[in-house]
């Protein structure tokens, strides 16, 4: 694990989102396209920002999300909704979108079509991810339904469900995550430093980020 520490927030964001810029460049440079994975909630919406004006062929991106609720896109609580409000915009509009959800009652439901998506893009070219206080990363919770084969399994994606979580999710596998050719972590706030150092002493299955950590590069600022 690498860990990087910022003067502030927004320099973060934007030096992150330059960086991952430049490694999707790189790769397109070497194969026909470049798989994106990023993560939902509020804290890498301003990457987003950044990264949509980026002069790269965005035509060659397929951006997916490493997790998601299992919620219509109309729902504020929808991460597709997010990316397609702040990460598929401008110049970033060509990428073409990996879905993660259906419109369909359960996960369980669309589970086979959507790992037959994903599996067209192993491995995921670069892969930024988030981490929670209760040191989650994407839809790896605690005490989840299924986090031991979430951890140690050979399935893509699995459907999740955590205490705490008010809908079930839909979750890439550590398997999936560890195979990223680049990854990413960030992070903002004391708690969660706190809770980083506390991950890397920690068995997965206590705090399921320690399961990706080596070879991440982690992005901290203080918020």
């Amino acid at each position: 694990m690498e860990f990087i520490e910022y003067p502030d927030v927004e320099m973060m964001m934007i030096d992150l989102a330059n960086k991952i810029a430049g490694e999707l460049k790189t790769c397109l440079l070497e194969h026909d396209w470049a798989s994106f994975a990023v993560p939902g909630g509020t804290t890498p919406g301003p990457i987003f920002d950044v990264l949509c004006a980026a002069d790269l062929d965005w035509s060659r991106v397929h951006v997916m999300l490493t997790d998601e609720r299992w919620v219509p896109e109309s729902s504020e609580r929808s991460n597709t909704r997010l990316i397609r409000e702040r990460l598929l915009t401008g110049r970033a509009a060509a990428a073409t979108l990996v879905p993660l959800y259906r419109d369909v009652p359960e996960p369980e439901d669309a589970l086979a079509d959507l790992e037959a998506g994903l599996a067209k893009e192993l491995p995921i070219s670069v892969m930024l991810l988030g981490m929670g206080a209760d040191m989650h990363t994407a839809s790896l919770f605690p005490g989840a339904d299924r986090l031991e084969e979430g951890l140690t399994g050979d399935a893509l994606l699995l459907p999740m469900r955590a205490p705490g979580a008010p809908e079930p999710r839909v979750t890439m596998t550590a398997k999936v995550l560890k195979g990223a050719m680049s990854r990413h972590i960030v992070i903002t706030g004391d708690e969660k430093r706190a809770a980083l150092e506390s991950a890397r002493g920690m068995a997965p299955e206590q705090a399921p980020v320690a399961a990706v950590l080596a070879g991440t590069m982690v992005h901290w600022a203080r918020d």
